[in-house]
């Protein structure tokens, strides 16, 4: 929570507080092409190294040079600082996702509750309590850069909103001056509370959380305990894995839509039509309905299965990504705003509970590589929003996100059947050979 709130309430202005030549996309690039380097080479050989939970304390750490170069943002101070979180952030991640699937496996064996019916609680209470973090992070934002109230409303004329805010709106070009930078002051304050928030995760996990060899008896029969280069070799074969590349198209959409979510409708909608100090408010909605519909999830998923929701959520995101392209927003339409923050974070928290739980229920006892693949695309879907947010107009971006989301479900559509199959085949074959001893028993009877 205390994470999120350091970098979530920086990264979601930087589209609106650095907008000059791109520079706040541009750094936000590096740090996710800096995660997909440390997904590659470094994040399975560093929680090898280090355990899931100096991992996180290393990665942690690594944060802490973006929050100090938005006092001075230049592209020599910010893209630098973002490189090497990125290259912090995959560990983070993977260690992240990797001790919650090896917890819920060993609770399981106690608790006698099916592994997957864990990993989603699981990973629900986890997401539920990180999404506050947008709650505290952007509440401080907006109360901070809202404080005269000269970034409380637009710079836009009310008559021009529907022409150049939305779907047709660029940023870096013709709409330069809507986005007014803040004052020294300012950015001193939120990166200071920041960075104190930033330290204060690090001292909560050092401290706090126990290490994960605490649950590596429950590992030992998987036989895929891996060390040094050969875990790094089983992370680069895992791309090649069938059911890794299914997962392939759905993965960068859920960096697409996050990514755009901060880079574009904070920038395109909030900024454009409202003003950059509602960008704090605004997300603090979407933090809100994010963290409740995560630790909800695991709840729904007992009653109406997994499969039930993620269609739920591709209907309501398509729903939402059509409403974006085809609306022209004017003066005076906050609500929407805000309601399309909320059913967003709805959304979202399905992706990132349910996709997160299969991967944790398919690729168990390979945790390292499948969430180091994970991240990697990942990665990429943030990387392709930031590249192309200052040279691309939010509409091709929303065509692009739309595309994505489509190929996404035939994949998983494909993976749900091919699991389907592979279960009935297991379970057939299990009462054949029962069958099988029943007669033997009966012949030497």
């Amino acid at each position: 929570m205390f994470f999120l709130t350091s970098y979530g309430g920086a990264a979601n202005l930087q589209s609106s507080i650095n907008a000059e030549a791109g520079l706040g996309t541009a750094s936000l690039a590096a740090v996710y092409a800096g995660g997909i380097f440390s997904t590659i080479f470094l994040s399975s050989l560093i929680i090898n190294w280090l355990g899931a939970k100096w991992a996180m304390c290393c990665g942690i750490m690594m944060y802490v040079p973006y929050i100090l170069s938005q006092v001075y943002s230049k592209f020599y101070t910010l893209v630098p600082a973002g490189l090497f979180l990125g290259v912090g952030s995959a560990p983070i991640w993977c260690a992240v996702c990797t001790y919650l699937s090896v917890a819920a496996h060993a609770h399981s064996l106690i608790s006698k509750i099916p592994a997957k019916v864990l990993l989603q609680t699981f990973f629900g209470y986890f997401y539920m309590v990180y999404q506050t973090g947008q709650i505290w992070g952007n509440l401080f934002s907006s109360l901070v850069l809202s404080v005269d109230n000269k970034a409380a409303v637009t710079s836009v004329n009310e008559t021009m909103i529907p022409e150049l805010c939305g779907a047709n709106f660029l940023v870096g070009t013709d709409t330069h001056d809507n986005l007014p930078p803040q004052s020294p002051e300012k950015i001193q304050m939120l990166s200071g509370v920041y960075l104190g928030c930033m330290f204060l995760s690090f001292a909560i996990i050092a401290i706090g959380l126990d290490s994960m060899k605490r649950y590596e008896s429950c590992r030992e029969d998987t036989g895929n305990r891996l060390t040094g280069i050969a875990l790094l070799a089983a992370t680069s074969k895992q791309l090649t894995n069938p059911d890794q590349l299914l997962f392939i198209a759905l993965s960068i959409f859920i960096g697409l839509e996050e990514a755009f979510l901060i880079a574009d409708f904070t920038a395109s909608f909030v900024s454009c039509v409202i003003g950059t100090g509602s960008v704090g408010y605004v997300m603090m909605t979407f933090g809100i309905s994010d963290a409740a519909g995560c630790f909800v999830n695991g709840y729904l998923a007992k009653v109406f299965g997994r499969m039930s929701l993620v269609v739920s959520a591709f209907i309501l995101h398509m729903g939402l990504l059509l409403t974006m392209l085809l609306w022209r927003p004017h003066a005076g339409d906050d609500y929407l705003l805000f309601l399309l923050a909320l059913l967003w974070g709805v959304s979202d928290s399905i992706w990132i509970v349910q996709i997160n739980a299969y991967f944790g229920s398919v690729f168990h006892g390979k945790e390292e590589a499948a969430f180091s693949s994970l991240q990697l695309f990942v990665s990429l879907g943030y990387i392709i929003i930031f590249v192309f947010s200052s040279y691309v107009r939010t509409r091709y971006k929303i065509y692009l996100l739309m595309c994505s989301l489509i190929l996404g479900m035939l994949g998983y559509f494909t993976l749900e059947y091919k699991h389907r199959n592979d279960r009935k085949i297991t379970k057939e074959f299990e009462n054949l050979n029962k069958d099988n001893n029943q007669e033997s028993v009966l012949l030497n009877a």
